[in-house]
């Protein structure tokens, strides 16, 4: 299997599972979007299966992903051709935040890689621990 590819799929699960940790702590924590679908809830594994029974949200929030997932794959497709210049996991935003010296940057970038691998345990810790504990919310003390 290509390292491209290998780096593509590392890096967005990286990215997911970093918002995901952060998603799971501020629901449990307390935090809700406005609308009164979202405040039925204790914790985020009640959140979910709530929402998916009661709520047009998740195909909407699906429909979305669904759309930035075949970009995502129109640009790994072009990028693994060679069709354009691109980095895998590059999706062409924000490189604005990164430093303008090569050596800086590409320690942003392993920064980002490693911060993602500690996201993936991080979260696969904790839907552990939410689903062994169901009556507790993070930090499941």
């Amino acid at each position: 299997i290509p390292v491209y590819l290998m780096r593509e799929a590392e890096l967005k699960h990286g990215r997911v599972c970093m918002l995901a940790t952060i998603g799971w702590i501020a629901t449990d924590l307390g935090a809700r979007f406005p609308a009164e679908a979202f405040q039925q809830v204790k914790s985020t594994v009640q959140a979910h299966d709530y929402l998916v029974e009661n709520s047009f949200y998740m195909s909407e929030m699906l429909g979305v992903i669904g759309a930035i997932e075949v970009y995502g794959l129109w640009l790994l497709f072009k990028g693994w051709g060679g069709d354009i210049k691109r980095d895998a996991g590059d999706f062409f935003v924000g490189k604005n935040f990164l430093p303008k010296d090569p050596k800086q940057a590409d320690e942003m970038r392993l920064k980002e890689l490693e911060n993602g691998r500690l996201a993936m345990l991080a979260i696969s810790g904790i839907i552990t621990m939410a689903q062994s504990h169901p009556d507790q919310t993070w930090p499941f003390l």
